[in-house]
């Protein structure tokens, strides 16, 4: 399973639980959706910054293979041209 589908998996209970128990909670209406609001934010940034740092890996590990697959091609076009 990729890390991408855990995280959201993780903030998706998070945000149900959440909604569950202030929906619960004995509470006037107006605080349960300032609650809900304020979480729902919170979480949302949550997400924002793990999928971008999942960008950057994912980048980080395009990069490298580029660079690998350019190292193979160097090597390949050299054993071609000793032939």
């Amino acid at each position: 399973m990729s890390t991408n589908k855990i995280i959201f998996g993780i903030v998706t209970a998070a945000v149900a639980g959440a909604v569950i128990g202030l929906l619960l909670a004995p509470e006037d209406s107006k605080k349960t959706i300032k609650k809900l609001k304020k979480k729902t934010n919170e979480l949302a940034g949550d997400l924002i910054a793990a999928l971008e740092k999942s960008k950057a890996k994912a980048a980080d590990a395009a990069d490298q293979l580029k660079k690998e697959g350019e190292a193979y091609a160097d090597v390949a076009r050299e054993q071609v041209g000793n032939i």
